[in-house]
């Protein structure tokens, strides 16, 4: 089995108040992400996201628990440039003009030869003399993903990326973000749009008051939650066959529609239609914010894994 690019044990991160006792933000969190996978990292905020990612990029340590980036330690892989990172703020010279922001930083990697394709392939042409204290937040933000890109990293760690990014910025960066993932880079990103996270990750990892209460593929996480209805027109149907059948929580019925509370929707749908006369079938599932939104409410909570 190949080792997980990123592996996330048991991290607990506490700041102490004076006097107090410390507030926990990251709680015992473990998981760990292969090569090549896109994850989402959600949850409401000061749920521990950032803290997170903040000891996953060794900027800060934890109390316990510890992580590995590549194999080694997180310091190692982003001096190296393995690991890259783009955060919401901090990072920049406002004295510099952005085409210089980008030859420091490609002079620091040893690849000044990278720099004309990165600022072509991130927009940066147009204002690339401007000091980057003069640039919009979203010219900064871009600037940030030139830059992290510079090192041909094989990690990108993204924190809330699109954060002051217009509608058209945003879907250019998700393009370029799937061809760098198509090419086999691993990113990891945290984001307040889940519609980013449905359409662009193939796991979601929810934090909510610094513990996983979710991890997995975001189809089974829907059904995880609530499942999906299927409802069809079945004439002499027999409901307590119906309910019989796999991945059925519940039944109702009206007249000749009967209404399945299912785990297996497609599973339900097909035997419908091909074992019954059913017609006039619906399908209902669970969106991603409804599943954000009852698994990060505060709750007794015990992790629920729908890996």
């Amino acid at each position: 089995m190949n080792t997980p690019v990123i592996q996330v044990s048991a991290l607990t991160k506490s700041f102490h108040r004076h006097g107090q006792r410390g507030f926990v933000a990251v709680d015992n969190v473990s998981f760990s992400v292969p090569q090549g996978q896109i994850v989402a990292f959600l949850g409401p905020n000061g749920a521990g996201k950032s803290t997170t990612i903040d000891m996953i990029l060794g900027l800060s340590s934890p109390d316990s628990g510890h992580v590995k980036v590549l194999g080694g330690s997180p310091q190692k892989a982003t001096c190296s440039g393995r690991c890259q990172a783009v955060l919401q703020s901090g990072g920049l010279l406002p004295d510099f003009t952005v085409r210089e922001t980008v030859q420091a930083v490609a002079s620091a990697h040893g690849v000044r030869g990278r720099v004309k394709d990165v600022i072509k392939r991130w927009d940066l042409d147009s204002y690339a003399r401007r000091k980057v204290g003069k640039c919009s937040g979203g010219q900064q933000q871009r600037l940030r993903f030139a830059l992290a890109m510079l090192s041909d990293p094989q990690v990108l760690i993204l924190d809330e990326p699109t954060a002051g990014l217009d509608v058209e910025a945003r879907r250019k960066f998700w393009r370029i973000m799937r061809e760098e993932a198509d090419a086999g880079r691993t990113i990891l990103f945290a984001t307040h749009y889940i519609e980013e996270a449905d359409d662009f990750a193939e796991r979601v990892i929810f934090i909510s008051e610094g513990k996983i209460v979710a991890d997995g593929p975001i189809e089974k996480i829907r059904a995880s939650v609530r499942g999906a209805t299927v409802s069809a027109v079945v004439p002499g149907a027999s409901a307590k066959d119906l309910a019989g059948l796999p991945g059925v929580k519940g039944i109702s019925v009206n007249g000749d529609r009967i209404t399945l509370d299912t785990t297996q929707p497609d599973d339900i749908a097909r035997y419908l239609l091909n074992h019954t006369s059913a017609y006039d079938l619906l399908v209902s599932t669970t969106s991603l914010e409804d599943a954000f939104i009852e698994l990060t409410n505060p709750r007794d909570g015990n992790e629920k894994d729908a890996a």
